[in-house]
């Protein structure tokens, strides 16, 4: 008996448990791996964006059921009889195998976890790993204890693969269909009475100004916000404040690019492009980027979206459009996303150390998150 991991999101895992929990798919590209699977086989099922193991399934037929059970067709269609099911508050959350497991040996496997939690139907390398987490499971339910899971990771949306002809032959893509943006009533400072806001738009921009100028960087500043103040400074005012853009530019692509929150600048060449996105469309961040990639392809710049930590799912829904992921280069390969505590915490950080002067011009990459696609059904 073999053991195979079986992705699923939150949407797809409660789909597939309102249809009665019989039917298993996989997309169609996983054919001749399926060809490997034997009947008594198990399927150990983890909810990705929340990192919880949640079920166990006994390969027990293969199907040819065609019945409409998630929002993407998953054709590659097995038979099961649930070992085990669990609500994703009672899952087992991925840091309880650390350094139990061959796929996360250590805090440096966190979050990708060697790679094994890509894709679906991938055989488990040591069958003592999958006895441990099925015996994991088994304990779960018959002690079930709950903890919190993030309800936007969990209703996160599944992502589509598809293609286009282009002039030299078909692009591949996997590609998000978002629900229409939500409304925020977050502020830039809180009433009286309320509790702290996040970190305004302002304050976030001061952050990657200062230390932009603190690693010998000239910085670019939006027109629009350079009367802006933070802790008493108008954002046009700081150290290594330009007053005008490179030169090398249409017009086009400079109107473009003065309106993006922070640059980094090194002689005429920008190293670095940020949007700041706290209270407003996220779309809008990533329609700029995507502008200025198109009007010049050629450019070799890094791009980042700062937002809020809770924002980051409606980033990646965002940055997986269509739109944006059948183009060349896909814009989630070039833009990173960058969450405003950890941003936050490593500025804070290197300073107290003394080290900002030490960074490589290339530091901010590291922080950076970039957006893969999965298979989950």
């Amino acid at each position: 008996m073999n053991y195979w991991i079986d992705l699923f999101t939150g949407t797809t895992w409660s789909q597939f448990r309102e249809a009665g929990a019989k039917i298993s798919g996989f997309r169609s590209r996983m054919r001749a791996i399926a060809r490997k699977v034997n009947l008594g086989d198990t399927f150990l099922c983890y909810l990705t964006g929340v990192m919880r193991w949640v079920g166990a399934l006994e390969v027990v037929g293969r199907s040819q059921d065609r019945s409409r059970i998630w929002d993407e067709d998953f054709p590659v269609r097995f038979e099961v009889r649930p070992l085990v099911m669990l609500d994703p508050e009672h899952g087992i959350p991925m840091e309880e195998l650390q350094g139990r497991v061959d796929f996360f040996r250590g805090p440096e496997d966190a979050g990708k976890f060697r790679g094994f939690v890509r894709a679906s139907l991938r055989l488990f390398k040591r069958r003592e790993d999958g006895d441990l987490i099925l015996r994991l499971l088994e304990q779960a339910e018959r002690e079930p204890i709950s903890r919190p899971v993030d309800a936007k990771k969990l209703a996160r949306r599944p992502l589509y693969r598809v293609e286009k002809r282009t002039g030299r032959g078909k692009l591949r893509a996997v590609v998000s269909v978002p629900d229409a943006e939500e409304s925020s009533s977050l502020a830039e400072t809180p009433g009286e009475g309320e509790a702290p806001s996040l970190p305004s738009h302002t304050e976030i921009q001061h952050h990657l100004l200062a230390l932009g100028a603190e690693v010998g960087f000239n910085l670019w500043v939006a027109k629009n916000d350079r009367s802006k103040e933070w802790d008493g400074i108008q954002l046009g005012t700081l150290p290594g404040i330009v007053n005008e853009l490179p030169t090398q530019f249409n017009d086009a692509t400079n109107r473009t690019i003065e309106l993006i929150d922070v640059l980094w600048l090194k002689g005429n060449s920008i190293i670095a492009a940020f949007e700041v996105e706290s209270t407003t469309s996220i779309y809008s961040g990533l329609l700029r980027m995507s502008d200025l990639l198109a009007l010049q392809p050629n450019l070799n710049i890094r791009l980042f979206l700062v937002a809020p930590d809770d924002r980051r799912s409606r980033v990646e829904q965002e940055v997986l459009r269509p739109t944006f992921n059948l183009r060349e280069p896909p814009l989630a390969k070039v833009c990173g996303f960058l969450a405003f505590s950890k941003l936050i915490e490593y500025v804070t950080g290197i300073r107290k150390l003394g080290l900002v002067s030490s960074l490589r011009p290339d530091f901010i990459v590291k922080l950076a998150e970039y957006f893969t696609s999965e298979d989950e059904g």
